[in-house]
């Protein structure tokens, strides 16, 4: 059972929810900090419930969906699926599960949550698509991502507002330049197969200069966010942590030398994410 259940951990690549996770419990706590809603353990479990069933249905589509190009790159070819450690049908059978729990848990939050599940779900897993026809499949993934924190405040206060929706463009900036980055390694492959990205269509140079325009984006929209959501200097170590971070997955990674793409990828957005959530949520609650 336990192997089981780490095979479909490591098929979804778990450890990444770290990604969206945090920015999902910024929303929510704006919501419950900077509104006249209050905390309700069960909202906040259910949002917690949301994110991870969402992203495990996106992830396992999407292995689901590339399993035949992922037996043709050799970066990919010892995953689940091209291994055979899961078999297609059980990826597909959990993809449903996954959607199914999500759209439940969306019927014990909030009618708005639960007319809007179809559309999340469409964005998520329509991201698998994207690649075979538009090099902008990043940013359909960094959309799909940034559905995170306006769902989590939506889950709350049961409509939109604009701090929240503020946070979700620079969700999309931030994993739309950082998704540039990691498919750099994939260039010739996506070239070889006809496949659209960034780096497949304006070529190292040209992907990591798009990337440092929506990082920079990603780090206006931070300081924006601190001034327009009445935050302290709690929230601006926070900000300033995760703006560095950013700056340092610039330097780390150069179109003649992409040996630190896994480092720039994985560690420093982690702890942007982490930093920028917990300085955010910090401020909220001790200095108000």
């Amino acid at each position: 059972m336990i192997v089981t259940i780490n095979k479909y951990l490591s098929l979804v690549k778990f450890a990444h929810t770290i990604f969206a996770m945090p920015f999902a419990l910024t929303g929510f706590f704006i919501a419950t900090t900077k509104t006249d809603h209050t905390f309700s353990w069960q909202s906040f479990v259910l949002v917690i419930l949301c994110m991870v069933f969402a992203r495990s249905a996106a992830m396992a589509f999407n292995r689901y969906l590339d399993a035949d190009i992922d037996r043709k790159n050799p970066r990919t070819v010892n995953r689940e699926i091209p291994r055979g450690v899961i078999t297609e049908k059980n990826a597909l059978t959990f993809v449903i599960v996954n959607c199914l729990l999500f759209i439940s848990c969306t019927w014990f939050i909030n009618l708005l949550c639960f007319i809007l599940s179809p559309v999340a779900l469409l964005v998520v897993l329509g991201y698998s698509y994207t690649k075979r026809f538009t090099a902008l499949c990043h940013l359909v993934l960094g959309l799909g991502l940034s559905l995170a924190p306006v769902g989590a405040y939506l889950a709350v206060t049961g409509h939109f507002a604009v701090l929240p929706v503020l946070l979700s463009c620079l969700v999309l900036c931030w994993v739309s330049g950082f998704d540039i980055i990691y498919s750099l390694q994939d260039e010739d492959f996506d070239r070889s197969l006809s496949l659209n990205s960034i780096p497949a269509w304006l070529g190292k140079a040209g992907a990591l200069h798009f990337s440092e325009v929506l990082h920079l984006v990603a780090g206006v929209l931070a300081i924006i966010i601190g001034i327009y959501g009445g935050f302290h200097w709690l929230y601006a170590i926070g900000a300033l942590v995760f703006i560095v971070m950013l700056i340092s997955q610039h330097l780390l990674v150069k179109p003649n030398d992409l040996s630190r793409v896994n480092i720039a990828f994985m560690t420093t957005n982690g702890i942007a994410s982490v930093v920028f959530a917990v300085f955010a949520i910090a401020d909220m609650f001790i200095i108000g």
